[in-house]
């Protein structure tokens, strides 16, 4: 018995890597698809938030049969709670990538303005953030955890700024309203990520240190 419910874990932590390497794969082809100019993965990007759904899914019945059918106790338990909580991430984070996606099409006139913001230069620091904490969790690693946490802050000014330039970029080009708009709406989509990202680190630091790190600023100075 216990060696079956070792190779359960086994398999969810397995569940866990491959969705967020598919997560991954979303968000790059969004970002190529927005930034470069690649409306063909539009459509792979739609189509592939159905695999994010069905792991989705299926890790969240696996971890709540595991709950229910086995006693866990100590870093166990905490494994079951952290991907419960880590699926969830990761399936918005996989919405969040649709949503980057979508606007494509509406800004690929606009690419000249795009790139001269900060757009991009956002958009990779909070995939960046998605991909270390999911190597935290692969490694368990809180100290690259905590790392993660203390980016959130430079993508929350980061979008403040775009916010000020793009707002400034519409009252003075009335054409730039329509695409302007959509950047504003993709800072948001974009803070979320980081966001996600964040989520997911403080759940790696609660896995491996049994230690609750949200809402504690002093999380993000270790």
């Amino acid at each position: 018995m216990e060696r079956h419910f070792e190779t359960e874990l086994g398999d969810l932590k397995n569940n866990l890597i491959e969705m967020g390497s598919l997560v991954d794969t979303q968000l790059a082809n969004a970002c190529e698809a927005l930034f470069g100019g690649q409306k063909d993965l539009i459509r792979d990007v739609i189509e592939g938030d159905a695999r994010v759904d069905a792991f989705d899914t299926k890790i969240d019945r696996q971890c709540q049969a595991l709950l229910a059918l086995t006693q866990p106790v100590a870093i166990d338990l905490r494994l079951l709670m952290a991907g419960l909580q880590i699926n969830t991430q990761l399936e918005r984070i996989g919405d969040i990538a649709v949503n980057l996606a979508e606007r494509a099409s509406a800004l690929n006139p606009f690419l000249s303005f795009v790139h001269q913001t900060r757009l991009e230069e956002m958009a990779q620091i909070a995939r960046i953030m998605v991909r270390d904490s999911l190597d935290a969790f692969i490694n368990a690693n809180p100290g690259q955890a905590s790392r993660v946490l203390a980016s959130d802050d430079v993508v929350d000014k980061l979008g403040w700024e775009i916010f000020g330039s793009v707002v400034s970029a519409m009252r003075e080009d009335r054409t730039l309203i329509d695409p302007g708009a959509h950047m504003v709406v993709l800072t948001h989509h974009i803070e979320r990520l980081a966001d996600h990202a964040t989520n997911i680190a403080e759940d790696v630091i609660f896995l491996v240190e049994a230690r609750l790190v949200k809402h504690n600023a002093d999380a993000s100075q270790e």
